[in-house]
């Protein structure tokens, strides 16, 4: 699994230096298939495989949640202060247009790594991903607390069928709407702080509580509050329980054609709501582009997963490996790195040698970065989490 999101995180890497450095080429091949997409599917599903075994191994609400702290935030809090950094030397930001909320307000937003959900504008264009991922640890805590987490593959197809009921729906971040941004962000900061805290603590009525109200939060934000389609963010969410169907079929807890079926129900709807709702997302590229680029990157995600499924058992290269160890470092700093380049050198026309080049800078600089600030925080969240727990 650690291969497949070295793969994942060098696919979603190119794709975007393709779009600096190769734009016209990227447009033609995004007319039939989305790298980008594919990248983050593949992520989503090996989340999806491997967060609920990590939780039920340590059979602890509280060890889970602090685990997750010491791996995500202290990258993430690194590579968002080298973007402002960035910005005030004059070089490229890296975040989306919009938003004009209070400094504090943005910061609280992405403490609970729900901005995506939230109306606030990433800080660094590719961790809207990690809004998902917030609410599937929230979304999993609360079905472990409430003795329901081995039903994954009925949460993956209620989730599914949540999404076609929903499918012609455009709420449209309907809570900051009506309520507005900062208040709808104030109100769910205060809500996860509650729900953790009280996950976290050592009485179980209060934690079983606590992780089911955090499970509330990410459901009615991904379905009322959600920058992307409501059926979209309900079909990542799928996508990822898929994944955790999958874990629990090949450790016996579930039947593999139960597996199987749910996997097979969330694919079909995967192609089938993105073909029958999707539409353009940029210049160039055609209603039926992003239709063919979105069913095309959701099937050879799900082929890539199931080689992935049939080869774990064996060895695989040490620089696969290696390069699935560093992919979270890969994925959050490569938009630095491009960010960087781009503002001392953005050539007017097209440049494949710097596409391929960019890798020789990226991955060094994860290491880098994975030596000096992940691996470190890990092993301190350990620690800590024994201390205790």
């Amino acid at each position: 699994m650690d291969a497949l999101r070295g793969v994942a995180a060098l696919v979603v890497a190119l794709h975007h230096a393709a779009g600096n450095y190769m734009p016209g080429s990227r447009m033609r091949l995004t007319e039939w298939f989305d790298p980008g997409t594919f990248g983050v599917l593949v992520f989503f599903l090996v989340s999806g495989y491997i967060i609920p075994a990590s939780l039920e191994r340590r059979g602890d609400l509280r060890r889970f949640w602090i685990s997750r702290a010491f791996r995500i935030y202290p990258l993430l809090l690194a590579v968002l202060a080298a973007g402002v950094v960035l910005v005030a030397a004059g070089g490229n930001r890296l975040n989306g247009a919009g938003g004009d909320q209070p400094a504090v307000i943005t910061f609280l937003a992405h403490a609970t790594m729900l901005q995506d959900m939230l109306a606030v504008p990433n800080g660094v264009y590719v961790i809207w991903t990690l809004s998902y991922e917030m609410a599937f640890y929230l979304l999993v805590a609360g079905l472990f607390a409430a003795g329901l987490h081995r039903r994954s593959a009925g949460v993956a197809v209620a989730l599914t069928a949540l999404a076609v009921l929903l499918v012609t729906v455009a709420w449209g971040a309907e809570v900051s709407v009506r309520a507005g941004v900062n208040r709808t962000v104030v109100g769910a900061a205060a809500v996860m702080a509650v729900a953790v805290g009280l996950a976290c603590t050592r009485r179980p009525v209060l934690a079983r509580a606590g992780a089911i109200l955090g499970a509330v939060l990410a459901v009615a934000l991904t379905v009322l509050n959600s920058r992307a389609a409501t059926w979209e963010g309900l079909i990542i969410l799928a996508v990822m329980f898929t994944g955790t169907a999958l874990y629990r079929a090949e450790h016996g807890q579930l039947q593999w054609r139960t597996a199987l079926g749910a996997a097979g129900a969330v694919l079909a709807a995967a192609v089938g709501l993105g073909l029958y709702a999707n539409r353009s997302w940029g210049p160039g590229v055609t209603d039926w582009g992003a239709k063919r680029a979105w069913a095309s990157a959701v099937v050879l995600a799900a082929l890539l997963f199931a080689a992935g499924m049939a080869l774990r058992h064996r060895p695989m290269p040490r620089w696969l490996t290696w390069l699935g160890v560093v992919s979270y470092s890969v994925y959050l700093l490569h938009p630095v790195l491009l960010a960087a380049l781009t503002t001392f050198y953005k050539p007017a026309e097209e440049r494949p040698l710097m596409v391929l080049a960019f890798p020789l800078l990226l991955l060094p600089a994860a290491y880098l970065t994975y030596r000096a600030v992940e691996r470190p925080m890990q092993n301190l969240g350990h620690r800590v989490a024994r201390r205790l727990t």
